[in-house]
Order: C-alpha cells, then structure tokens, then sequence
C-alpha cells in the first residue's frame, strides 16, 4: 500500500471528512514520525510496532564490481520492530 491508497481507504471510510483533510493528517503523522526519529527519538504505536534509530559503526566494505575494499562511513539507519498484535495476525494467532 502506498501513501495515496492509504488516504483515499481513510476518505471512503469516513465520508464525513474531505480528501485533503485525510491527506493533511497523513502527512502530519509521517512528519511527527521522522521528526521524532531525526532527533533520535523512539516511536511506538501500541499493536502495530516502534520505530527507531540504530547507528551502524564505520567499516571496511567492498564494491562488489571490482572486489576493491572501501570505506564506509558511520550513518544512522531507521529500525523498525513489530508490536505483538501485528505479529500475532502475520502468523494467523
């Protein structure tokens, strides 16, 4: 599912609020989300999962074209972990 299909599930399931009314929520809960993660803070969503950040240290890579070893900077990198509710419906419980 991609943003678009999730606002327009959200607007026929509430015909009461407007296109851009769903579309503006949308955009402000992914905003709040990175936000929060660009300051190094954790989001959780009961059921659903918690988003975080992992920071991946600095290592000896390799290019796969030519087998050459680079560097590879230190960089922070988005986690996600499943919460029990959505795990439980992935496995059929």
């Amino acid at each position: 599912m991609i943003r678009s299909e999730l606002i327009q599930k959200i607007a026929d399931e509430n015909p009461h609020l407007y296109q851009r009314d769903v579309e503006r929520i949308v955009n402000t809960i992914f905003e709040q989300i990175i936000d929060a993660m660009a300051n190094s803070d954790r989001v959780e969503l009961r059921g659903f999962g918690a988003f975080s950040v992992k920071q991946r240290d600095a290592r000896t890579g390799r290019n796969p074209r030519t087998g050459e070893s680079v560097e590879v900077e230190q960089k922070h990198v988005p986690f996600f972990k499943t919460g029990k509710l959505l795990r439980d419906r992935l496995n059929g419980k």
